[in-house]
């Protein structure tokens, strides 16, 4: 019987159902060949040639493969369709090829018109793909096999070493310069970590500014509100711009600096007040693209409050089960079929009115997307979360991840929303002008299905030349607002828009800067911890290529161009480790220790009497003894914040669940059980 081989075990009973008993489908549970963690296992002498090994939790899997590998009679690779299932069919390939006889091995080789040579390990067996798991899908992978892309394996293996080099290169300097050898490096977290510190600086550099804007309140029939814009043609509105260290950040504020200004000018109003300009116009909204990777992960932080992580896991269960497509794509296309099911359900639900004359086609913004893989989007028209709501594979999460993704995908496929929008504008007797603006939907087209979000105000009808009475004028006070710090839905786009790393990458790198202490997420905002400030400086300092955005952009470049045959995978890596190997020895000759700042406490050690200190470890803040390693006294910090609990009056302090997330309870746990997300919840 023939073998197909997969990741997951959820894939495999999904594969095993739609082929009813026709094949043996068996799941590698991962990847089942990697570089050892004891040691670097890269060969830098001999063109970076990387020793993989089976590692011991993995030894059973492979065992079971070989074994099956004796009884099959025809070998299927149907790893996912990207990098990283081209390079797992790779590892594959190569450990059956060298577990079988020769006479087995020339057997396979004749099925695929090898030569049976062990250097042919990824033409031996049959590879397919597929962008979603259907039977249909299946089918026709089946049909059309294809072979082992080593150009894919090879962009995913110069991935795997350049970073095994960074990281184990770099963190050994971070034990010893930084006294912590629980540190580590990399290629592109280390980077991340960057726009995160960077940022705060600029916040906590940025100096405020009042302002303020003027109300007007008139009356006709119905209440007007309209905004001071100018007067004698000179606009109030100003705008204000900034260099930051990843782009330029506009925001805006009025010449009126001052509450006194402002009624200086309110005094100077004079009547009458005059409607001197209706405009009315139509415009239009389209829909957009569906969801690619990177965009289902901030519209899933930004709209149901997900982490990436949680959101790639949910989507893999998905795609799993069969329910959507392939979740690692970077592409905007849509199968010709699903675009079909989508105009045919739009027509029998809303009617034709909200159906396109054309199919939407979109463009992907990416430099290096595939355009062969397709967007996130259901397999099927026809099913809706509340159809799955029975599947015990699935809870409410699941279906909430899939109704986002139906939604998009099913909406892009339709017209555009239609509104009437209008802009009154009134002007005093002495030049004072004021606007209002507001809108109304005239045709709801695709929002019929995402909802409309906006808040527009309807206004009442006035005619040109109508007098209006103002009934009031109120300054506003504001201020104008920093740079805001990053959220998981804002650092995936910046990560994007700057290419750093790829969109696969993006939630294991959110989950090790936080696991590893340089960043702290509040409030689901992401701040840099004192330890995430200093190891950024040192590495600022030693390795400023390495830390530098177009240096990490140009290698995904790289990466991208062997991926595609342009270049071959050893010299790029030759041309970054040589200079990345003179910095290294360069910095463990000249770099001095850097003393970690500690916080003296106003309390003495009860075992010897010498002053506690707040150190940072492993897993976070805590008291120690300074007369360590002497002393060896310490125990939990509690984090406090300003604020008592408001259930018993103890002290509120910062926690963190089990998975990482920040939130606030009572110091008097288990006696008070208060606890709360947000500050502004503790009332």
């Amino acid at each position: 019987m023939p073998l197909i081989i997969v990741e997951s075990p959820t894939k495999a009973r999904t594969l095993t159902r739609f082929l009813k008993g026709k094949y043996t489908v068996l799941a590698t549970m991962g990847h089942i060949r990697d570089l050892p963690k004891s040691t670097l296992g890269v060969d830098v002498e001999h063109d970076f040639t990387p020793s993989y090994i089976v590692p011991k939790d993995k030894k059973k899997q492979v065992g079971e493969l070989v074994t099956a590998l004796k009884k099959a009679d025809e070998i299927i690779l149907a790893t996912d369709p990207d990098r990283e299932g081209e390079a797992i069919a790779w590892h594959v390939a190569s450990i059956l090829d060298e577990a079988k006889p020769k006479k087995t091995s020339a057997k396979f080789a004749k099925q695929r018109g090898a030569s049976g040579t062990k250097k042919d390990a990824a033409t031996q067996y049959k590879r397919i793909t597929f962008h979603e798991i259907t039977e249909s899908a299946i089918e026709d992978a089946l049909e059309h096999p294809g072979t082992i892309d080593m150009k894919l394996v090879e962009a995913q293996q110069a991935r795997r070493v350049l970073d095994r080099l960074v990281g184990y290169k770099l963190s050994p300097i971070l034990w010893q310069k930084l006294s912590k050898r629980w540190l580590s490096a990399g290629r592109v977290q280390s980077v991340t970590v960057r726009l995160i510190v960077e940022r705060e600086r600029e916040i906590a550099k940025f100096a405020k500014v009042p302002y303020f804007t003027i109300l007007g309140n008139f009356m006709n029939s119905a209440e007007i509100a309209a905004q001071l814009v100018s007067h004698d043609g000179k606009k109030y509105e100003e705008t204000v711009s900034l260099e930051l260290f990843d782009g330029k950040y506009t925001t805006t504020k009025t010449s009126i600096l001052s509450e006194e200004q402002a009624k200086l000018i309110i005094a100077d109003f004079k009547s009458p007040f005059t409607v001197s300009a209706v405009d009315r116009k139509e415009t239009k909204r389209a829909p957009q693209p569906p969801y690619t990777t990177s965009t289902l992960q901030q519209d899933a932080g930004r709209k149901l409050y997900f982490s990436a992580k949680k959101t790639m896991q949910l989507a893999q269960k998905l795609y799993e089960e069969g329910i959507i497509t392939y979740h690692r794509t970077d592409s905007v296309n849509l199968s010709e079929k699903f675009v079909g099911e989508a105009r045919e359900f739009i027509t029998s639900v809303y009617g034709d009115g909200y159906v396109p004359e054309k199919p939407r086609t979109f463009q992907t913004k990416s430099k290096v997307a595939q355009e062969a893989h397709e967007a996130v989007r259901p397999t099927s028209v026809g099913v809706r979360d509340e159809q799955l709501k029975d599947n015990t594979e699935f809870n409410h999460d699941h279906l909430r991840l899939y109704d986002l993704i139906w939604k998009r995908a099913v909406a892009c496929q339709m017209k555009e929303a239609i509104f009437d929008s209008t802009t009154i504008t009134i002007t005093s007797s002495n030049a004072y002008v004021f606007q209002s603006q507001g809108s109304v939907i005239k045709f709801d087209g695709f929002l019929a299905i995402t909802g409309h979000e906006a808040n527009d105000a309807i206004l009442p009808s006035v005619t040109v030349g109508e007098t209006l009475k103002l009934a009031s004028a109120v300054p506003e006070p504001h201020e104008t607002q920093a740079p805001p710090r990053y959220t998981e839905a804002s650092l995936i786009k910046a990560l994007e828009e700057k290419d750093i790393g790829r969109p696969s990458t993006y939630a294991p790198i959110l989950s090790t800067i936080i696991d590893r202490q340089y960043v702290a997420k509040i409030e689901k905002k992401f701040e840099p911890t004192e330890l995430g400030n200093q190891v950024t400086d040192f590495l600022v300092t030693y390795f400023p290529e390495i830390m530098s955005l177009p240096f990490t952009a140009a290698m995904e470049d790289s990466l991208d161009e062997i991926a595609n045959g342009k270049k071959a995978w050893a010299p790029v890596l030759s041309a970054f480790y040589t200079p990345f190997a003179e910095a290294i020895a360069r910095t463990m000759e000249t770099a001095e220790k850097v003393k970690a700042p500690v916080e003296a406490l106003d309390e003495k050690c009860p075992e010897c009497g010498n002053t506690l200190v707040i150190r940072t470890g492993k897993f976070g803040k805590f008291i120690a003894c300074s007369n360590f390693p002497t002393c060896k006294y310490t125990r939990q910090k509690l984090e406090t914040i300003d604020m008592k609990c408001p259930k018993c009056g103890g002290d509120i302090v910062v926690k963190k669940t089990r998975f990482g997330k920040t939130f606030y309870g009572c110091s008097n746990y288990p006696t008070c059980t208060f606890a709360a997300w947000k500050k502004e919840d503790i009332k």
